[in-house]
């Protein structure tokens, strides 16, 4: 992994958050092992969520009849899609590898990294029709999935009131194939059997440690090049 560069889409609101602490070990371990490593808090950053209209500088193709997709593809074209989006799409242009850290919101994104998703990998930049997912135009990056849910391992079982965490998943694991990117792996953290986050914020640092280092050896042992 040395001299390759990692994007880290983080969404949480507390720095001192489980989420905020495997957001710092991935940031540690993978610089360590030579990384250059940027950091997208979308919270800090007050990232706008929102697709609209806004998201063109320059004249609509068709202002009488409004449609995100097809107006941000040619903005993209010509050079006219906001700053901010311009900013995160040079980011994810420039990764080998994009980690997506966050906590499950109603078994999906929270609404500022699904907003952050819509805006950034618009058409023209990250795919196009037909064929998107044998012609994505990010071939050759990486992804992970990184989160928390919340509750516990039981709960996102087959027999469990949220449902089976796989089926869970699959919408947003097939978000990075669409583009080509391969998803190395999804990092799960649950209350009960892995850990009580409530009972984690009042550990003492060694036991609290144990669990960042779990985290810390998984970045190790994956095949992340």
């Amino acid at each position: 992994m040395s001299g390759k560069n990692v994007l880290i889409v983080y969404a949480h609101q507390e720095p001192k958050s489980m989420n905020g602490s495997l957001k710092n070990v991935a940031v540690d371990v993978l610089s360590k092992m030579g990384c250059s490593v940027t950091v997208s808090d979308l919270y800090a950053m007050q990232f706008n969520a929102a697709a609209t209209r806004n998201d063109i500088t320059g004249e609509l193709c068709k202002p009488q009849q409004f449609s995100y997709g097809i107006e941000t593809m040619e903005a993209f074209k010509k050079g006219w899609l906001c700053e901010d989006i311009i900013k995160e799409q040079k980011k994810i242009q420039e990764a080998d590898l994009v980690i997506f850290q966050f906590p499950l919101y109603w078994f999906s994104f929270p609404a500022i990294m699904k907003g952050w998703i819509d805006r950034c990998f618009i058409q023209g930049f990250a795919f196009d029709f037909p064929g998107s997912y044998e012609t994505g135009f990010l071939k050759g990056k990486r992804s992970i999935l990184s989160f928390t849910t919340g509750g516990t391992e039981e709960m996102f079982s087959k027999e469990g009131l949220s449902g089976d965490i796989r089926y869970l998943l699959w919408p947003i694991q097939k978000i990075p194939h669409e583009y080509l990117i391969k998803l190395c792996k999804s990092h799960c953290i649950q209350r009960g059997s892995r850990v009580r986050l409530s009972r984690w914020k009042q550990e003492e640092p060694s036991k609290r440690h144990n669990t960042m280092d779990t985290a810390e050896k998984q970045y190790n042992r994956w095949p992340l090049c």
